[in-house]
């Protein structure tokens, strides 16, 4: 029978046989996006509700991007896997088990979530460090701290075994010298002369606190000077054990320096971990950095408890651990990076700017900085917003210089009876006078 030829009823036109196989390639193509889009579209809710969880919980952004709920996994099996998580480099997978539920709907049973970990078990070294690590160094060491902070932690970690050590041998001495150990003075004596002691050391520490603004832009040579109080304090109390029937008047003294240098400390501390965090993680910072210090304190203690047993001379470890402590607490405070001026960086710039014209680089500033000056250094001083009564001492070397300042909004003068360069500052002097008044003065 022959074919019959039918027309067709709508008017879309017939297609060649290659033709039709390419529309139906196409249209086949275009079902498959539509619906992957779809599936990943539904799929992206979950997981970025999940992230959105994890980011709330404190999770990392990789730990957030493995959170994701899977459909269907071990088919046929009792357990389905509901999530992947990691934490810190260590992964786990949570599974629990199916259920049904009314109408033989898919559910889970309750409390029925398995938790299985996907890494190996540590060595017991590895936890050890793992855990003391996280008592010594911040969370996501060495990214949220800045790269100065490892070496300072080092210094800092000798300044205080060193510190340690020698108050053993400074409280030995001590209780020596208020007749403890030999009975040369009856409890309650003793109680007062301990209470004094302890209450002269306060008042210096009161006096001290008001060198206020101080200890922000000049920390590091405040932290070294209050360091060789301790020291010179240490010294003195070891001084009792010579002449102690003038245990209160040394004690009260050493007492007053030690405080002094412990306010230096306290006050300084803020800043200087502030320079090593890298964002708000100050107080773990912090936290990590007393906690090296308190753990080199005891090693400290316990050596020094070990050495005194043997009753060496007080004059030769006194000699060795200050000598310890003092170079530990210079390249303490040489390590720190600051990235403010003071005038101590101030003046670095301005030197290296005048003798090579260019500036220094941050770590090159902070290194170059000057951390103590000898009392007999003949440089001279410059004093920086001083007032009118220091920098002149008549009117008329006031008239004489003022106007060629006349334009400026600062004045510089040099002294000759003090030996001191000022620079006095006009109303309304802003930060740009400041700096210019004190490139003046080096110049």
């Amino acid at each position: 029978m022959t074919p019959m030829n039918l027309k067709p009823k709508s008017t879309t036109q017939t297609l060649p046989s290659n033709d039709a196989a390419r529309l139906l390639v196409r249209e086949t193509l275009r079902i498959s996006a539509d619906l992957a889009s779809s599936s990943s579209s539904a799929a992206a809710e979950p997981s970025s509700a999940v992230s959105a969880v994890a980011e709330s919980a404190g999770l990392r952004p990789s730990a957030a991007a493995n959170l994701g709920l899977i459909d269907e996994q071990f088919v046929g099996s009792s357990l389905r896997l509901i999530c992947c998580e990691e934490v810190d480099g260590r992964r786990w997978k949570y599974f629990a088990e199916n259920g049904r539920g009314r109408g033989g709907s898919k559910q889970f049973k309750n409390g029925s979530i398995r938790a299985v970990s996907l890494h190996s078990p540590q060595a017991p070294v590895e936890e050890l460090m793992s855990f003391i690590r996280s008592y010594v160094v911040p969370e996501g060491f060495p990214d949220t701290v800045a790269s100065s902070y490892v070496p300072y932690m080092t210094w800092r970690a000798l300044k205080h075994f060193f510190g340690g050590a020698m108050g053993v041998f400074t409280t030995k001495t001590l209780l020596s010298s208020v007749g403890v150990s030999k009975n040369r003075a009856t409890p309650g004596a003793v109680a007062i002369n301990w209470i004094l002691k302890d209450g002269a050391g306060r008042i210096g520490k009161m006096l001290y606190s008001r060198q206020g603004k101080k200890f922000d832009y000049d920390l590091k040579q405040l932290r070294f000077a209050g360091d060789l109080l301790m020291e010179l304090g240490a010294g003195v109390e070891l001084a009792t054990s010579v002449v102690p029937h003038l245990f209160l008047p040394l004690a009260c003294a050493a007492n007053v320096a030690k405080n002094v240098g412990a306010v230096t400390s306290t006050s300084t501390r803020t800043p200087i971990y502030k320079a090593f965090a890298k964002g708000e993680n100050i107080g773990d910072v912090t936290a990590k950095g007393e906690c090296v210090g308190n753990i080199a304190d005891l090693l400290g203690t316990g050596f020094s408890i070990m050495m005194a047993k043997r009753n060496p001379s007080l004059v030769t470890t006194f000699a060795l651990l200050s000598c310890g402590y003092l170079l530990s607490s210079y390249h303490e405070v040489k390590s720190v990076v600051l990235r403010t001026l003071n005038r101590a960086r101030l003046a670095v710039a301005i030197d290296s700017f005048l003798k090579t014209g260019r500036v220094p680089t941050l770590q090159e500033g902070n290194m170059m900085e000057s951390i103590f000056n000898f009392p007999w250094s003949k440089e001279r001083p410059v004093v920086l917003g001083s007032r009118f009564k220091d920098a002149f001492q008549d009117p008329y070397s006031y008239l004489g210089i003022e106007p060629i300042f006349e334009k400026e909004r600062y004045v510089v003068t040099y002294n000759s009876s003090k030996g001191n360069i000022y620079a006095l500052l006009k109303d309304q002097a802003k930060s740009d006078d400041i700096l210019k008044a004190a490139f003046h003065v080096r110049i």
